[in-house]
């Protein structure tokens, strides 16, 4: 039985159609069997000048249908469902592309997210099918090769070439009407095999696609033939004893779909050609090319290509080819497969925008580093220093000697008002700043960024700078706000009891000296011992009580000027946090998330 077509079958056998199919001629050399089928004008006539034949033996009720659309009721169709490993990483690939938008540009994330767009409409298309793709180049005899496994002539076969110009699907069962449509193949161009009168075909649930010539001069064909190999469940590759190391072959198609070995069989055709032990030599050699384009062979049990050769011509080794496509297609795995490899295609692609082989990220040393370089741009050691002074000046005012206190309010009368921080008013010292506060992020920015993918460390360092924009005038805001404090330090308890103390020292060198003066004078009676002693108490008690306050007063400055530096570095690393380390962190935080689910999308897979 043969195949049947919606056509006019009033039309001529010798017109072609739209898709430059003709009528193979008189005699057809690619029927089951080798037999030949001789057609006459009048009583063997082509349906549509494309492909199929009626033959007068056929009653009208037996013709097999064409496509699904011909069936009495529409077949219940199966959505495919992913295994869980897959459905893992196809989920985590598409977060991938969710957080790396903004980040990576679209022709990076291209591969992706076709691989995403593929799969979801693959899902929705039946699981009970196979679609199985048919390619070679001219003369290879891949039309005879499918004619053969339909057990009709289907494909035209001929010398003229290129002779398939369109591809055309043929399928064992029904419901696959979906996948057929995906690949855009109208109905005009969809088959059925011969039935075999078995309940059960050993093909039930597959597509077969005869491709047009992938090495066809026609531009048109060309396309086709990538178009449809990024869509189907797995291809069949066919080779013959002049082509089969052909460089196009490999370079454009086996070594770039090498993920894909185990959705591929290489049929190598013709070996009737071959005399004697030719074909068994033809064959290792075509392994040993197959293996240098890195396609795993399924061999002795290991996962795979499958390699076989056969003679579409005599029927020699179709058999096992159907055989093991049988077993192929009642799997129901090759779509999984085939998606897990785009998978690892897409991964493998992407490697290079999300792989580090360092580990990444500020370190805590460099963040204060980072601090350290803006609280000396701020001059935080410098404000705690002169901190630390005006307090010791200020317990020398009240603790020191009347004498040596009117002694340095003349030399502070020219000077700032205690406690103040001079203004930084000077255009040298406001450059200096900006640029320690510029070298401060870019020596932040360079550890942030180093052992970071390209387009990453390149977000990671506009991160600083944006963040930098603006940094040296609130750091100048912090200084004045969170520096020392305007007007005098707090003074300890003590300090009252040592104003006190050298207060009475002084009284008792005014008491000294006034006695001595009431005896020069003649008022008090002669006695020099006490108020030279009364002087010589103050006079040297004085000296002394300032002393011993300035050595008590040096614990209390220290700690009151670097209380005054632990402000002004916590408001300068505070600001710096803010404005430069948190966008680099969060930059690094998403670098993480996406390296996580991307080591879910290989890991997963490996």
């Amino acid at each position: 039985m043969t195949a049947v077509t919606d056509q006019d079958p009033t039309e001529h056998a010798d017109q072609p159609d739209d898709d430059g199919h003709k009528a193979a001629g008189t005699t057809d050399r690619s029927a089951p069997g080798g037999e030949r089928a001789t057609r006459t004008d009048s009583a063997e006539t082509w349906d549509d000048g494309l492909i199929a034949r009626r033959v007068n033996e056929t009653a009208e009720g037996d013709r097999f249908p064409m496509t699904d659309s011909r069936s009495t009721a529409p077949p219940t169709v199966t959505p495919l469902v992913y295994e869980g490993s897959l459905r893992s990483r196809l989920e985590a690939l598409r977060q991938l592309v969710g957080l790396s938008r903004t980040r990576l540009d679209s022709r990076t994330l291209s591969q992706a997210g076709r691989v995403l767009d593929e799969a979801s409409a693959r899902r929705r298309l039946s699981g009970q099918h196979t679609v199985v793709a048919i390619a070679g180049a001219t003369g290879s005899g891949k039309s005879q090769l499918f004619n053969a496994l339909a057990g009709v002539t289907i494909s035209e076969t001929g010398v003229r070439r290129p002779t398939t110009a369109a591809p055309i699907a043929c399928s064992w069962s029904d419901g696959g009407a979906g996948l057929i449509e995906r690949l855009g193949i109208p109905p005009r161009l969809r088959r059925r095999p011969l039935p075999t009168g078995d309940s059960e075909s050993p093909l039930r649930g597959l597509v077969l696609i005869d491709l047009p010539d992938h090495d066809s001069a026609a531009v048109q064909h060309r396309r086709h033939v990538d178009r449809i190999l990024a869509l189907v469940d797995a291809v069949i590759w066919v080779v013959d004893p002049e082509k089969y190391a052909d460089a196009v072959l490999h370079e454009r198609y086996l070594r770039p779909m090498a993920a894909h070995a185990e959705v591929m069989f290489v049929v190598l055709n013709q070996i009737d050609r071959l005399p004697g032990e030719a074909a068994e030599q033809v064959l290792d050699d075509l392994r040993r090319l197959l293996d240098e384009d890195g396609i795993a062979l399924g061999e002795y049990g290991e996962p795979g290509a499958t390699v076989l050769a056969l003679s579409a011509l005599t029927g020699d080794g179709v058999g096992e080819l159907r055989e093991t496509l049988g077993q192929f297609v009642s799997e129901r795995g090759a779509a999984n497969r085939r998606i897990s490899a785009d998978v690892d295609i897409a991964a493998a692609r992407l490697w290079p925008v999300y792989a580090t082989q360092r580990r990444t990220g500020l370190s805590e040393q460099a963040r204060e580093e980072f601090s350290d370089r803006l609280a000396d741009a701020v001059g935080a050691t410098a404000a705690g220093e002169a901190a630390e002074r005006a307090w010791l000046r200020n317990a020398n005012r009240a603790c020191g000697t009347p004498w040596l206190r009117l002694w340095r309010w003349y030399q502070d009368r020219g000077e700032p008002t205690t406690g103040r921080l001079p203004g930084r008013t000077q255009a040298d010292e406001e450059t200096t700043a900006r640029q320690r506060v510029e070298q401060a992020v870019r020596t932040v920015a360079d550890r942030a960024s180093a052992g970071l993918p390209v387009p990453w460390a390149q977000a990671v360092r506009e991160a600083a700078v944006r963040g930098s924009q603006g940094l040296p005038e609130a750091l100048d805001e912090l200084t004045v706000r969170a520096g020392v404090p305007t007007g005098r330090p707090p003074r300890p308890g003590w300090w009252p009891v040592a104003v006190l103390v050298q207060a009475s020292m002084t009284i008792l060198q005014f008491l000294g000296g006034l006695w001595l003066l009431g005896q020069i004078i003649g008022v008090v009676s002669p006695n020099l011992g006490v108020p030279v002693l009364l002087m010589v108490i103050g006079i040297v008690g004085g000296p002394l009580i300032e002393w011993s306050c300035r050595m008590a007063a040096r614990g209390p400055a220290r700690r009151y000027g670097m209380e005054a530096e632990r402000r002004l570095r916590e408001a300068a690393s505070g600001c710096g946090r803010a404005r430069v380390l948190d966008p680099v962190a969060a930059e690094l935080l998403r670098y993480r998330e996406v390296r996580e689910q991307y080591a879910r999308v290989v890991g997963a897979g490996r």
